[in-house]
């Protein structure tokens, strides 16, 4: 795939960043409701994956699309190398204690599946486990799914060439140095056998109840319409509403008016 592609979308970069500024009056809303929806009984909630190689964009995503939303519905949880107190749990343990509460918008910047790629290509597990694993996340998924869950995974495809360039703006700017780490040199000589256990990922846990969406990322500004259409799409779908008050309304008023302060 062209990780410069701009499937869906025939404008200009202008024209994209217009589009999602669009969205972003009613994306908010969408998410005021369903949150409201959860501080009254309601049960469902949103769960954002996203996943790609380093400089792929993930925390772009998070402040320039998730930043759309009120922060107050929303949980994000990043997931980098295991603790010894949660190695010594099966692989998913850390990763429930972060689904989204009722009403909430969960974001994972990388999840679970960082345990059927680097846990595949640094051979951390083996084969027969990560076998199991794939299994397992479909479970998993089903499961947070079936709880009331919508599931929605990116995955934010850019290509070397793409890497490299972020990667030399990184080193290039001192402002940008503390996005850098030297072991994303070292990852890059594996590209190959990522790419692998990339589309092997898509292949065996995109499912009817949780999907991969692969985003082409190579331009940041397509990458982030892409994902705020996406989640708006998903929002929508859920045709979220404003609960209805549990008390008189008229009541409530004529007392607020003869109230004395």
């Amino acid at each position: 795939m062209d990780s410069r592609a701009t499937p869906g979308f025939d404008g200009d970069k202008a024209a994209g960043k217009a589009a999602k500024r669009a969205l972003a009056p009613d994306l908010a809303h969408l998410q005021q409701q369903l949150y409201a929806e959860g501080t009254t009984g309601g049960e469902r909630s949103v769960l954002l994956i996203l996943q790609g190689m380093d400089t792929s964009g993930k925390g772009g995503v998070i402040k320039k699309v998730v930043g759309l939303v009120n922060p107050l519905g929303v949980r994000v949880a990043t997931f980098s190398a295991p603790t010894e107190e949660e190695l010594a749990h099966d692989f998913l343990w850390r990763v429930e204690r972060h689904l989204p509460a009722a009403g909430h918008l969960g974001v994972f910047d990388r999840s679970h599946y960082e345990d059927v790629l680097i846990g595949k290509v640094r051979q951390l597990a083996d084969a027969t486990e990560i076998e199991r694993r794939y299994g397992a996340i479909n479970d998993f998924e089903q499961a947070y799914v079936d709880g009331g869950g919508t599931v929605l995974k990116c995955l934010l495809h850019i290509t070397p060439d793409d890497q490299a360039d972020r990667l030399a703006a990184r080193l290039e700017d001192p402002t940008k140095h503390w996005k850098f780490d030297p072991t994303d040199i070292d990852e890059r000589a594996l590209w190959p056998q990522y790419r692998d256990a990339y589309e092997t990922m898509v292949e065996r846990c995109s499912t009817d109840a949780a999907p991969w969406f692969v985003v082409p990322s190579g331009r940041k500004w397509y990458r982030n319409w892409a994902v705020a259409t996406l989640l708006h799409e998903t929002l929508s779908s859920l045709s979220p509403h404003w609960p209805r008050a549990t008390f008189d309304v008229k009541a409530e008023r004529a007392r607020l008016l003869a109230s004395p302060y």
